[in-house]
């Protein structure tokens, strides 16, 4: 009897096994923080086993576009929030997470389970990857990971909080990095105008003044001197040194709270 019964348990846990189409049938070690972690070599077999799943470079926008794993798409780490991203509707899809060295994925998978979704696998950075990599600009299927230059972001943090900005491309922003390379800069910053937190910083950098309207996350300089963070509209002649993803005026004050605020600015290269 305890063999039939035995016969029949294994018949059952096989059938289930097989009962959802979203889920990958072989066990994965490595779960941790809502998802699984699995290697690059893994992350293929899956590739080629599985009928329905999402690729997911989660790297910035330029990054994604000097090379990527074929059919990957792109949301940048920075900008996923509390909310489902539009691109990734389904909560019980594959996912298949990268981005180049394997922390942004991990930073970006655990907040995808945080959200609700429920079939994620972060395989780490693309410099692993030794499949194809297509090009944006010659749709090129054999270019190499060799081919993709490292780049920076800046990181802003306070109170714990940390935020990621995106470099605008001008002199003044590429100042700012050779001033940041060394170390980190930690600023005073107070409130101004109900938009903004505003410090002095110890040096001058060049102005490529513009009258423009800021929004959340914007970063600012001001006068040659100043930083700003915005956390609400102003229209004036600024520099724009950098853009928060994804900020919203309630998560910016949150983080930075009001009055007084130390405010540490530094680099975090995409190696």
């Amino acid at each position: 009897m305890k063999k039939y019964l035995l016969i029949i348990f294994l018949v059952l846990s096989v059938f289930l096994s097989c009962c959802d189409k979203n889920t990958v049938t072989e066990e994965i070690p490595n779960e941790k923080n809502g998802y699984t972690q699995i290697d690059a070599k893994k992350a293929a077999e899956i590739m080629a086993g599985e009928d329905e799943y999402v690729i997911l470079d989660v790297r910035r926008q330029d990054e994604y576009d000097s090379g990527h794993i074929p059919g990957a798409i792109l949301v940048p780490n920075e900008e996923i929030g509390s909310e489902m991203p539009e691109e990734l509707p389904d909560l019980n899809q594959i996912i298949l997470v990268y981005c180049r060295t394997g922390r942004r994925s991990k930073e970006a998978a655990e907040k995808l389970a945080a959200i609700g979704y429920k079939n994620i696998y972060e395989f780490g950075g693309i410099v692993d990857w030794t499949g194809d990599i297509v090009k944006e600009e010659d749709n090129d299927m054999n270019e190499t990971t060799e081919a993709i230059t490292p780049s920076c972001v800046l990181v802003i943090e306070a109170n714990g909080n940390k935020f990621y900005a995106s470099f605008e491309n001008n002199s003044s922003a590429e100042a700012l990095i050779d001033k940041l390379s060394p170390e980190a800069l930690t600023v005073e910053m107070h409130d101004y105008g109900d938009f903004e937190k505003v410090g002095s910083l110890p040096w001058e950098l060049p102005t490529n003044d513009n009258r423009i309207t800021t929004k959340p996350g914007d970063v600012i300089l001001y006068q040659g001197n100043q930083i700003t963070v915005y956390y609400d509209e102003n229209t004036w002649s600024f520099t724009k040194l950098a853009e928060i993803g994804n900020a919203t005026k309630e998560n910016l004050l949150e983080a930075f709270g009001s009055g007084n605020v130390s405010i540490t600015f530094s680099l975090e290269w995409s190696e």
